[in-house]
Order: structure tokens, then C-alpha cells, then sequence
């Protein structure tokens, strides 16, 4: 199976024929990326100014602006502290309406979570291991169980000089998994309330969520896995927009800045398959509920 799945979509709004619309479904919860070349997030020319790296706080490696307005890890002048959160705002409304439009059966179920800004060059940045986003992993979040919830992120390229956002994305899901989870410890009855009891967590980890992060974590620190597992080398130039489920597909982003990205929740009983859903391939691996 191809890795990327392009459409000829130049719009934010539909509406998509329907066969737009089956293959976009398939392709995305198989696992694939779908690519959207012709589809531009346009600044204003007002938002030009934003696009720069010295609006990061330098804190964290992006800006994000949470559903009620709250923008966090940014440093700003007084008219970017309008400028900014607009446009991001902007862009998650258009990401809404996409999804929307392409996806309708997953609309009355679709959350939308954060929007981010990344402006700062990823390539080159000092982390530690199961903090660096340059090397495959699947996306799990450490302080918001989501008990098999998806995690559905959108990005749009902006690079004022053209510049590529770089991906390298691995093998399915099911593989990756055949060959880490066995290498994953599961913490004790006792720590996932203690997480939550101290507010280290929005709420008590499942064991689904805890197996996903040791996946996250495994992966990364695993020097062989990163070295010799097949991956597929991508190109997102700007102006183009990309999607996937990225608690599915083992992705790293290796070079590139000035991305927004929307991040979305989706429970598993609006997709039109949900035994492609991580939570269900783990759960018919260990015979057993995760959630």
C-alpha cells in the first residue's frame, strides 16, 4: 500500500463528490496520509509579519491556541497578540470545514482540540530521545487519556521562501506494534490513579492509553527499530496540506518550520471501519479490553 493518497482539492469548503469523499475515508483509516498539493492555507498580507521564529516563547516547540482562546508558549508584540490567535483561529475554522465537508459521518463526533503554529526549524533541535519528533513514532498524549479516542491532525504548509516540510513515515500500525508491544511494560493497577490523584493526568490513564505511550516511548529509544525499519520519504512543499491520523501512522518529521497544524478527536464509532482503530488491533492482539 501506497503511504501518501493525493486529491485534487483546492478548497477549504466542498462541496466532494462522493467518490471523493469513499476514497478519502478508506485511505485515511487504512493508515495512509492523504495529500491535499493544491490546497493553500493564504496569510493576509497583514499575517506576513507572523511568520517569523522569534514568536516562540522558546519554552515549547510550538505555539498552540486551545478551543477557548487561551494562546500559550508565544512571545509577542502588542498587535501580534491580536494578529496571531486570528489567524489561527482562521486556519482552525478552515480545517473544520474540510473535515466537515469530506468526512460527514464523522462530523457529530469530530472534537476539535488544538491548534498549533510551529515556526521554529525542527531539524537541528536539541531533545531528548522520547522528546524528539525526528524520529517514527505514533502520537500519544502523556496528561490526556483518550481510552481509544483518535488523534486526527491536518497541516498546512505557510514557508514565505518555499521551503519543504520533511516527513519520513514507517510500516503499519499492526507490524509496528507485532514487534514493540512485547517490549512494553505495563505500570501497575496503583499508578494510573496516583497520576490522577496528583493532576499529572486530565483524568485516569486506560491501559490502552498507558500501551500507547510505551509504544511512543519504545520506538523512539529503540535504536535497531529506528535504524532498520522500512520507511517511505515524503515532501510536503508549501502550500500544500496534509492529513492523517497520527495515532496510526508511525511518522517523523525531519526538517522543516512555519507549519499549522489542527489536531482533532474522533471516537471510534463514527468510523466507517473502526477494527482499523488502534484501540482494536491492540485489544484483538492481547485478547483482552484496553478500555
Amino acid at each position: 500500500m501506497d503511504v501518501l493518497k493525493s486529491f485534487p482539492i483546492d478548497a477549504w469548503s466542498g462541496p466532494f463528490g462522493q467518490s471523493d469523499r469513499s476514497a478519502a475515508i478508506t485511505a485515511l483509516e487504512s493508515g495512509q496520509v492523504l495529500f491535499f498539493p493544491q490546497l493553500a492555507f493564504r496569510l493576509q498580507p497583514s499575517e506576513r509579519s507572523l511568520l517569523s521564529p522569534g514568536l516562540s516563547s522558546g519554552r515549547s516547540k510550538n505555539i498552540s491556541l486551545d478551543p477557548s482562546g487561551r494562546l500559550e508558549n508565544a512571545k509577542l508584540s502588542r498587535e501580534e497578540r491580536t494578529l496571531l490567535p486570528e489567524m489561527m483561529e482562521r486556519f482552525a475554522q478552515s480545517a473544520q470545514a474540510l473535515l466537515g465537508e469530506l468526512f460527514p459521518s464523522y462530523a457529530p463526533k469530530l472534537e476539535r482540540a488544538r491548534t498549533s503554529f510551529r515556526p521554529v526549524e525542527i531539524a537541528g533541535r536539541r531533545s531528548s530521545r522520547v522528546h524528539d519528533d525526528t524520529l517514527l513514532h505514533v502520537d500519544a498524549f502523556p496528561a490526556r487519556p483518550m481510552r481509544g479516542r483518535r488523534i486526527l491532525r491536518l497541516f498546512s504548509n505557510v514557508h514565505p521562501r518555499g521551503g519543504p516540510r520533511v516527513w519520513k513515515v514507517g510500516e503499519p500500525f499492526a507490524q509496528m506494534a507485532a514487534k514493540l508491544l512485547p517490549h512494553v511494560n505495563e505500570p501497575g493497577a496503583f499508578k494510573p490513579w496516583f497520576l490522577a490523584a496528583i493532576g499529572a493526568t486530565r483524568g485516569v490513564r486506560s491501559k490502552y492509553d498507558s500501551l500507547m505511550l510505551g509504544l511512543h516511548d519504545r520506538a523512539k529509544l529503540d535504536l535497531d527499530y529506528q535504524a532498520h525499519t522500512s520507511t517511505t520519504d515524503l515532501q510536503f512543499p508549501s502550500g500544500s496540506t496534509w492529513l492523517c491520523f497520527t495515532d496510526q501512522v508511525m511518522h517523523a518529521v525531519l526538517s522543516g518550520q512555519f507549519v499549522l497544524e489542527q489536531t482533532f478527536h474522533l471516537d471510534i464509532d463514527a468510523m466507517a471501519e473502526s477494527a482499523r482503530a488502534p484501540i482494536e488491533v491492540l485489544e484483538a492482539m492481547l485478547g483482552r479490553r484496553l478500555a
